[in-house]
């Protein structure tokens, strides 16, 4: 069972991430977790910290020699700012001299405040905020690694950023990462591209933000991961948990969820075809993303995560109350930027991937990886 936490603020001395699980024998080396934090830094439209947060990455234990040992695997990421934060952040005994008491509309900050019984919001922002996602992508980067010696690969891009829509089709496959995360917002069509960027600028120009939403798609999945016998085995309600997981999100759809609806049941399904030159079974539409009764079905997943657009803004104007006085003012500002979703994206892939990695380690089983793709390829075969 494939499995993690995350500890750490946004503003302490590091985010810390073990993922419990891996087989060992697993190939991992420190770039390629720094390489998909430096995805989650992608993006029109982020502010100047993207350039502050250089992410300074090392595995404190679970790796040896290059390769995982089939023990717990722990990546510190250390925040480089640390020093301007110390006295602030202080883990030793004492109190802020500067406590935030305006919450932040649409931040966790007040309800966080309620439940927890604090008076100073930077109790509940520093640890609800999403820098907690970059201990994701570390351990998604693994998940990730795992999934390739199966021959599945899962990525993202954005399809839409306000008001602008790119085509359903085409759709990138993983050769088309690195043009995707060359695009500025992400997006793999051109026009689209264009017209996000106009969004992007809009908004900044009057410091307001922006949402959008996100495609993620796992090539080479393999069928029948998931189950249909328990509600909490189902692979579609655990991919929609795993990405309203993320901050900001706010809407999850497999296949085309939302579209079907509206439609008739003649053309809401995926019909199934045999292939005689590959002996096996496709479907020629990605209605159902991918999925049947709770499970992979083996043909492209497909599932999109709608973003809020971002609570905080260049020029505050939200109304709030402060907590001690229960006058009325306006939010305070830390540092934001005009959107998150193209780095959402990357976010989005990493919480896909774990959740594939678990399945796939809970079908296959195996302690070390040699073991584990014995496994999967006994189970690919049984299926021609």
């Amino acid at each position: 069972m494939l499995r993690f936490l995350t500890a750490g603020e946004s503003h302490g001395p590091a985010l810390v991430v073990v993922v419990e699980g891996l087989p060992a024998g697993l190939p991992v080396t420190i770039d390629v977790v720094g390489d998909e934090l430096a995805r989650r830094r992608l993006g029109f439209g982020r502010g100047p910290r993207m350039r502050f947060e250089r992410d300074d990455v090392e595995f404190l234990g679970g790796v040896r020699h290059g390769v995982t040992l089939g023990s717990p695997v722990s990546v510190i990421i250390h925040n480089t700012e640390w020093p301007k934060w110390q006295e602030e952040m202080s883990a030793a005994p004492g109190a802020t001299a500067t406590p935030l008491r305006q919450p932040r509309p649409g931040h966790a900050d007040l309800v966080g405040m309620q439940k927890y019984g604090f008076d100073d919001a930077r109790n509940v922002l520093e640890r609800a905020s999403a820098r907690e996602t970059a201990a994701r992508v570390a351990a998604g980067a693994l998940a990730k690694a795992l999934l390739g010696h199966l021959g599945t690969a899962v990525i993202s891009h954005v399809v839409q950023m306000g008001a602008a829509r790119a085509p359903g089709e085409p759709r990138p496959a993983p050769a088309d990462l690195a043009r995707v995360d060359e695009s500025p917002v992400r997006c793999f069509d051109a026009a689209a591209e264009a017209a996000m960027v106009a969004e992007v600028e809009g908004a900044a120009k009057v410091g307001d933000s922006l949402g959008g939403v996100v495609e993620v798609l796992g090539y080479g999945v393999p069928a029948g991961l998931g189950s249909h016998v328990h509600w909490d085995r189902r692979i579609d309600g655990l991919l929609a948990q795993a990405l309203m997981s993320i901050q900001a999100m706010k809407g999850v759809e497999i296949g085309d969820g939302f579209h079907v609806a509206g439609v008739r049941g003649s053309a809401a399904h995926d019909e199934i075809l045999w292939d005689p030159d590959t002996a096996t079974y496709n479907r020629e539409t990605t209605r159902a993303g991918g999925t049947e009764g709770g499970m992979t079905t083996g043909d492209l997943l497909v599932a999109r995560v709608a973003m809020k657009p971002l609570a905080t803004l260049n020029r505050p104007t939200l109304r709030t109350v402060d907590v001690a006085t229960k006058e009325a003012t306006v939010s305070f500002k830390e540092r934001t930027d005009v959107t998150a979703v193209p780095a959402a994206g990357v976010v989005a892939e990493t919480m896909v991937a774990l959740v594939l990695a678990a399945e796939v380690l809970r079908k296959f089983g195996g302690d070390s990886l040699a073991e584990l793709t014995r496994n999967h390829r006994a189970f690919v075969d049984s299926l021609t």
